[in-house]
């Protein structure tokens, strides 16, 4: 019961008027500013029925969950829009917060940055000095060390030795085969590609929807070939202080490069390599050209034996100079699995599960827009119905094609719909450099 006069007599004019938009938003943010949460969001989302695509309404139900700690809740509903360039600023903080509730320093960090960098006035300097995490230097700082630029710290990367190969990815095999010309076989067959004058080492950036094994591809590339695997986090590189991230940044090519031959994987890295055009401060323009640098090598050798892999969501906002050869050079599209592909991980998924006769065909024809994040999602929900089951009856029941039917029919795919819809509009509308040529016969496909 609100025990406010003027909200309760808010609520009721609401209440006679349920289609008055600027009433209903105007309650909703009363009531999220006076503090009743719980009534702000059912305000919030009561307005969002009447204008599903505004941004203020949205951002105001996303503070609402924030202020509650539902901070996956909050990402959702910030999602859609911090997907296009120039969402407004309010919600890169707000996707800031919900990031650090959920313990994702990194991508916090970046959101904070780069929202602050379009609109110093939304500036959170509680939220900031939480994302601070000044790192302790092993010796003392120099007298002349700069405040604000913390003493090296070493690169918060670590060499891993992958035991995944492309015998455990199922499908995909063109992709496999586009990454074993370019990164595997320079080094397995160095002869050979001498004659040519070619070295091993390069870039490859893999891009497409989330959780369509992008990451999982970069370490089955550096099981296949027995390489150290970097597997390099936004938390590894971002940090508060000016300059610090492109010491993190080098230290981390420094790291693969005593490790060669290495696989070195940068996952989001669109939040590393963004277009300089958008940004507006000369910090976060200088940890790109750090980053191009890096690629690039202080001499022609210099990352001979390195190769570099990167994953994105959205190729479209890294800055078109990655993509000069000798950097990124080699865009490859991992695309959603076909049937044939989600059948094939289906049956690596349950390789090691008690099974009854198994139809995972019949299973990857009703998980249409499905990745192979959302299958092991669907395996995962059916062992567990399964060990419930077996646990009543005091021995292992095999799990048979219902179980894993019974749950894909009430599953829906997470982000694939969005992502086409996104990638389409760059298909078809903004590709005069041909850049997105591959992705127009699946996309036209699929429409």
């Amino acid at each position: 019961m609100l025990d406010d006069a003027g909200l309760q007599a808010l609520r009721e004019a609401a209440r006679l008027s349920p289609d008055n938009l600027p009433l209903r938003r105007h309650l909703a943010e009363q009531l999220l500013t006076k503090g009743y949460l719980a009534d702000a969001e059912a305000e919030f989302r009561a307005a969002l029925l009447l204008a599903p695509k505004d941004p203020d309404i949205s951002a105001g139900l996303a503070e609402a969950f924030v202020r509650q700690s539902a901070h996956g809740a909050a990402l959702s509903a910030l999602e859609p829009f911090l997907a296009s360039p120039g969402y407004p600023p309010r919600m890169g903080v707000l996707a800031a917060r919900a990031l650090l509730g959920e313990g994702d320093f990194g991508r916090a960090a970046y959101r904070y940055h780069e929202a602050i960098s379009r609109d110093a006035s939304v500036a959170d300097p509680e939220l900031a000095a939480r994302l601070t995490t000044p790192v302790a230097p092993s010796v003392p700082a120099a007298p002349a060390q700069p405040a604000t630029s913390p003493a090296d710290a070493p690169s918060g990367a670590e060499v891993e030795k992958s035991k995944v190969t492309f015998a455990d990815v199922a499908g995909m095999d063109a992709v496999k085969e586009a990454l074993r010309v370019k990164l595997l076989l320079p080094l397995q067959q160095p002869e050979l590609f001498a004659a040519y004058g070619k070295r091993a080492g390069g870039g490859v950036l893999m891009y497409g929807p989330p959780g369509a094994g992008k990451t999982h591809l970069a370490r089955a590339a550096a099981g296949e070939l027995g390489a150290a695997f970097v597997n390099v986090g936004l938390s590894d590189i971002l940090d508060m202080y000016v300059g610090s991230s492109e010491r993190n940044l080098r230290a981390t090519f420094d790291l693969a490069r005593r490790n060669r031959p290495c696989v070195l994987f940068f996952d989001e890295v669109d939040a590393l390599a963004a277009r300089r055009s958008d940004m507006r401060q000369a910090h976060t323009r200088q940890l790109v050209n750090q980053f191009l640098a890096e690629l690039d090598g202080v001499d022609q050798d210099a990352n001979e034996g390195v190769l570099v892999l990167a994953a994105t969501n959205a190729p479209w906002y890294i800055d078109v100079a990655f993509r000069r050869p000798g950097r990124f050079d080699q865009l490859v599209f991992v695309p959603p699995p076909d049937t044939s592909a989600r059948a094939a991980i289906l049956r690596l998924l349950c390789r090691d599960k008690p099974l009854a006769e198994m139809d995972f065909d019949a299973v990857a024809r009703v998980t249409d827009h499905f990745v192979g994040a959302d299958l092991k999602g669907v395996v995962d929900r059916a062992v567990e119905v399964k060990l419930q089951q077996s646990i009543s009856a005091g021995r292992p029941i095999p799990m048979n094609t219902h179980d894993l039917l019974a749950v894909a029919q009430n599953t829906r795919p997470t982000a694939v719909r969005e992502w086409l819809a996104t990638a389409r509009n760059y298909v078809l509308h903004a590709n005069e450099s041909g850049a997105w040529d591959e992705l127009m016969p699946w996309i036209k496909g699929k429409w």
